[in-house]
Formats: C-alpha cells, sequence, structure tokens
C-alpha cells in the first residue's frame, strides 16, 4: 500500500539544521527537474511582483522572501514541514517507531517543488503551488506529470495506492486506475450529499493515521480498504473504469 497526500499549503520551517542535501532525497532521477524548479522559484520570487505571480497574499512575504535563498535554508524531514488539518490529522509524531517506519516506507508526497517526496527527506519549508505557472518551466503540473509518470510507475508497481491528493496535486500524476482509489468525503443531509473541504482535509489524514496505525496487513485490494475505513466510518466504493480509478467515499455525520 502507497499514501499519496499533497503537501500543506502553510509548512514550518525547520530552526536549524544543514540544507538539503540533493542526492538523499528520494527519487533521485528527479533531481534535475528539481533544480529546474527551484532556480525558476527563486528568479520569480525576488521579482517585485513576486506576491502576485505566485498568487499569495502580502501575509506570505517572508515565505516568498524565503524560496530566493532555498539552497541554504535549514531543511528537515517532510514529515516536520508540512502541517496543517490534513497533517496534524495523521499525528506522525504521535505513532509508535514501527508505524513511522511505516509511514516512511508507505507515504509519498506529491510536491510543486520536488516532484514526489518519502516522510524521511529532508527538505527546507518553501511556498509554491501545482497550480503555479514559472518561467521557463510552464504550469507546475504539466511538468512533472511525464517526469512522475516515469518515476512513480515503477514504485507503484504490486502496490494498492489511496489517493488522498487534491485535484490541483492529483493532475501532476495519474497513477494505474485499477489499483488506485480516490478518497473522497461527503455530508449527508435530507439524503442530499454535500462535498466537504476543510473536513475533507482532516478526514484524509485520519484515514492515513488509521491505515497507518491499525493492526493486521495493509489493504491490498479496494475492497479491503473498504473494510477497513469501515471500521471507523460508514463508506462505500465506488467501483472505478479502465480509464477512471475506483472511489472510497466517506460519509461524516451530520
Amino acid at each position: 500500500m502507497l499514501i499519496l497526500l499533497p503537501p500543506s499549503e502553510g509548512k514550518t520551517p525547520a530552526v536549524r539544521g544543514s540544507a538539503v542535501d540533493w542526492p538523499s532525497l528520494s527519487f533521485p532521477a528527479l533531481n534535475t527537474h528539481r533544480a529546474a524548479v527551484l532556480e525558476a522559484l527563486g528568479t520569480v520570487s525576488a521579482h517585485e511582483d513576486a506576491l502576485a505571480l505566485l498568487g499569495v497574499g502580502a501575509s506570505l512575504r517572508d515565505d516568498v522572501d524565503r524560496n530566493t535563498r532555498l539552497h541554504a535554508e535549514p531543511a528537515a524531514p517532510a514529515h516536520q514541514i508540512y502541517t496543517g488539518v490534513l497533517y496534524d490529522a495523521l499525528g506522525y509524531k504521535t505513532l509508535t517507531p514501527t508505524q513511522r517506519r511505516k509511514a516512511d516506507e508507505s507515504v509519498l508526497v506529491v510536491s510543486a517543488l520536488w516532484g514526489v517526496i518519502r516522510f524521511a527527506d529532508r527538505v527546507p519549508a518553501y511556498r509554491l503551488s501545482m497550480g503555479t505557472a514559472l518561467p521557463d518551466v510552464g504550469r507546475l503540473a504539466s511538468f512533472w506529470k511525464p517526469q512522475l509518470s516515469e518515476a512513480l510507475t515503477k514504485a507503484a508497481s504490486g502496490h494498492l495506492l489511496v489517493d488522498c491528493r487534491s485535484s490541483t496535486y492529483a493532475a501532476a500524476w495519474a497513477p494505474p486506475p485499477a489499483h488506485t482509489v480516490a478518497v473522497n468525503v461527503f455530508t449527508e443531509v435530507n439524503g442530499v450529499r454535500k462535498v466537504v473541504s476543510h473536513f475533507a482535509k482532516h478526514t484524509r489524514g485520519e484515514l492515513a493515521r488509521h491505515l497507518l496505525a491499525r493492526r493486521g496487513r495493509a489493504p491490498e485490494t479496494a475492497a479491503q480498504l473498504l473494510k477497513a475505513a469501515r471500521e471507523k466510518w460508514e463508506a462505500e466504493l465506488a467501483e472505478g473504469s479502465a480509464r477512471k480509478p475506483h472511489a472510497l467515499n466517506i460519509i461524516l455525520p451530520n
């Protein structure tokens, strides 16, 4: 089982430590492409219109300034850098050592800057969305799509893929539909379902934690994933097709 996560929008910078060690990153074949994105990001972030070009507000000026010096910024494991609703619900710090090792092996974070990394990879905090377009790189989802397809096809072979990404990050790589389950979260009132956003992030984080912390073997099929999800939630499975992944629909109480 592999769990696909989006990065958090907000990130917690490392206070001290060495800069990113490129050869130590997972999927090192992506390093050339990572370097190209980092250089383009630094150039844009130094521009007088950087906030507008990156689509962020004035309150994030410090984050954008940090983008100009990422080669030298302190790095920390991705599970410390990424914070926010989903990652708080996953609660890496409160997992047991065995569960943390499982998370380091099973969780893949699809990133606008790094392409894809694992939880133990040491990276600096940065500000960049997959929906952004950068000079000489273009729109990042399009830039990463062929690179991630090549890097992840082999890594995903033989695994059930639990896709907890948002649509922005899902656009960067389409995993094999037959072995992929996209996770959706709804509330239901008087028989009418409504997609939720904030609680979707929280619930996807809780699902990731549940899959990492529960006893027994990890799910290997969509049906087994449904059974695991039903240990905590009302859930149903929508069968996929040759071009569309399965969907695990979690229905939260109103």
